[in-house]
């Protein structure tokens, strides 16, 4: 299978048009299931531990989101291939956001972490088998650009669904949040039919276990998979490691970095279309890197904005870079498999990340965390320096 061209060597007016009807219509499903996922993100651990639960609720309920979530990325490309894009895109946009709707039935922590589990599942079905249809819908010449547009799309409404989630339930309480989480995912659904389905695979799909197995595939990964795990303990860790009498710093910070992510994300898109994203995937490893041993200097203000921005950086680039250069190297059947694999990497990586330092700042405290967790991050340099040349086959 031949890596595809990218548009240098094109006329730029033959480029492609990125933003087409169906794009459009796909950004509806992306901003429904976003806007339902991150609205509950932050109300159900809180429900679940003011509903009694104890002091593991909430730890119960995220954990329960994110193992369906994992485990659902890795079998959703088996539904795709089975089903077609659309019919696994509306399911699960209706298991996303059915059982919002009857969250705040009962306050047992069981039915809790039930709805959860089913959430969790909806929302890896919307990411793999929509990412793969996202994939199909943007021109090989522009794939590093309309991904790019693609994340700037999604972000926005977790950027403001997260707040405005915890927000609402103080004003309004749980119930009509989590209804208007439930609506917002279901609403969506009114896009899929317009939506195109997968054709039929001129060549037989390449499996999960195959993509892992690949290491053309799984380098990309593991270099992906160790930006995100320092992505996860940043957004969890950051607010406790900085003084107490630091939180305007702290989000701040949190914002500088988000920033920074979705400006380099699109600027790396751009860049790739033009020279390839293979080249991007080392200096984004390092930049996120160096960027996180910065804000190992937790007592200093300009070290920590300075390292979350550059941490942000590095992170949009190795976001872009990766899922570009995974793209490229499949043909349209494996496009299931490369979103299972990169969503992957992206979940369990916060979610590993957060645990592990955790346990770790415990005994070394934040400042040397932090400076572990770069060396760490450094470790990937290596499959991210077999991927700079750039290679013509699987």
């Amino acid at each position: 299978m031949t890596r595809t061209t990218n548009s240098q060597s094109q006329p730029a007016g033959s480029r492609p048009p990125l933003l087409t009807r169906p794009l459009l219509l796909r950004f509806v499903s992306i901003i429904g299931a976003s806007t339902s996922f991150y609205l509950l993100l932050s109300v159900v651990p809180l429900y679940a531990e003011t509903s009694g639960g104890g002091g593991n609720a909430a730890g119960m309920a995220t954990g329960a989101l994110m193992l369906a979530t994992v485990v659902g990325e890795l079998a959703t490309p088996r539904f795709v291939a089975r089903f077609g894009y659309r019919l696994v895109l509306a399911t699960g946009l209706v298991l996303l956001g059915a059982p919002a709707l009857v969250l705040t039935a009962s306050e047992n922590l069981v039915w809790i972490v039930m709805v959860c589990l089913v959430r969790g599942t909806g929302f890896a079905l919307t990411v793999v088998a929509g990412g793969a249809l996202t994939a199909s819908l943007i021109p090989s010449e522009r794939r590093g650009e309309g991904l790019a547009l693609v994340g700037i799309v999604s972000g926005v409404p977790s950027l403001v669904a997260l707040p405005l989630g915890v927000w609402l339930v103080a004003h309004v309480g749980y119930a009509p949040v989590c209804i208007a989480g439930g609506v917002a995912a279901l609403a969506a659904i009114v896009s899929v039919p317009g939506l195109p389905d997968r054709e039929p695979a001129s060549e037989r799909s390449i499996g999960v276990l195959t993509g892992f197995r690949t290491g053309a595939l799984l380098r990309p990964v593991v270099a992906f998979a160790a930006t995100a795990l320092a992505a996860g303990i940043i957004v969890t860790f950051l607010p406790l490691a900085v003084p107490s009498a630091s939180t305007g710093l702290v989000a701040m910070a949190l914002f500088v970095q988000s920033a920074a992510s979705t400006a380099s994300r699109w600027v790396a898109g751009r860049y790739g279309d033009r020279h390839g994203p293979a080249g991007l995937v080392l200096p984004g490893l390092a930049v996120s890197a160096a960027g996180t041993l910065l804000t190992a200097l937790t007592h200093s203000p300009f070290a920590v904005v300075v390292g979350v921005a550059l941490f942000g950086i590095g992170f949009g680039v190795t976001q872009n870079a990766t899922l570009t250069l995974m793209y490229s190297r499949v043909p349209p059947c494996g496009y299931g498999t490369v979103s299972a694999l990169w969503n992957f990497a992206y979940d369990a990586g916060m979610g590993v990340g957060a645990l592990g330092f955790g346990l770790l700042a415990g005994g070394v405290g934040y400042s040397l965390a932090f400076t572990l967790t770069a060396a760490l991050m450094l470790t990937a340099l290596a499959p991210a320096w077999r991927d700079r040349p750039i290679r013509s086959q699987l």
